[in-house]
């Protein structure tokens, strides 16, 4: 029986960097709502790779805990998802290349984050990428805002739906790598994020690294 093998992605620190434009669109909302407040760059790489309620207890600690912290964070997300889709993110050099290459050696990729929903669908509507089924560039996606389940569990989900014989996730925070161990499947360092893993673990220093490190951890 053929393998099918198959890479999950993480998206912030590993495929692209939203953080600025993110900061700009949650200062929108955050500024309606009648607070005198900037969310800064360094404030959304901080809680970057989190659910989205840790983010917004992390960064709204200024909202009453409730009511009024989950309309701003849902106000937050929903312009997000509508900011980027209209302007976008900074692409880590030589993804689609490397996108493209994966495609043609055989593999099966796919993106898992711990976003709202809404968020992967627009960075590939605003990046003009096919995606939805097994001709696509990317075959399938999965996030917490679609079923709130934590990272661990949607790698899993993803990978047993789409009927993954052997598989990896990519990432770059440590809690990256905890989910997927949690997950049981081999994980590779997006060494250029936004993060550190605290064991030793394979890694690429660019993305275009991907097709030779993949080749050691999906034998």
């Amino acid at each position: 029986m053929k393998k099918k093998k198959g890479i999950i992605f993480d998206m912030d620190g590993t495929v692209w960097d939203s953080s600025e434009n993110v900061a700009r669109a949650w200062t929108v909302k955050v500024q309606e709502a009648g607070f005198d407040k900037v969310v800064t760059q360094e404030d959304i790489k901080s809680v970057m790779g989190k659910p989205m309620d840790v983010i917004a207890d992390t960064l709204f600690t200024y909202t009453k805990k409730g009511k009024q912290r989950n309309a701003l964070r849902e106000a937050c997300e929903n312009y997000e998802n509508e900011y980027l889709s209209e302007h976008g993110g900074t692409l880590y050099p030589e993804v689609f290349e490397t996108w493209e290459k994966l495609k043609k050696e055989g593999y099966h990729l796919y993106i898992v984050s711990n976003c709202q929903a809404g968020y992967i669908e627009a960075f590939l509507g605003y990046f003009k990428i096919a995606w939805g089924d097994p001709s696509c560039l990317i075959e399938d996606i999965e996030c917490y805002g679609n079923n709130f389940l934590q990272k661990d569990e949607n790698i899993k989900l993803l990978a047993e739906r789409n009927e993954l014989t052997a598989a990896c996730y990519v990432g770059d925070i440590q809690s990256d790598y905890d989910a997927t161990a949690k997950a049981g499947l081999p994980f590779i360092h997006a060494a250029y994020g936004f993060g550190t893993i605290n064991v030793p673990v394979p890694e690429i220093k660019k993305f275009s690294d991907l097709p030779v490190v993949v080749k050691e951890v999906l034998k």
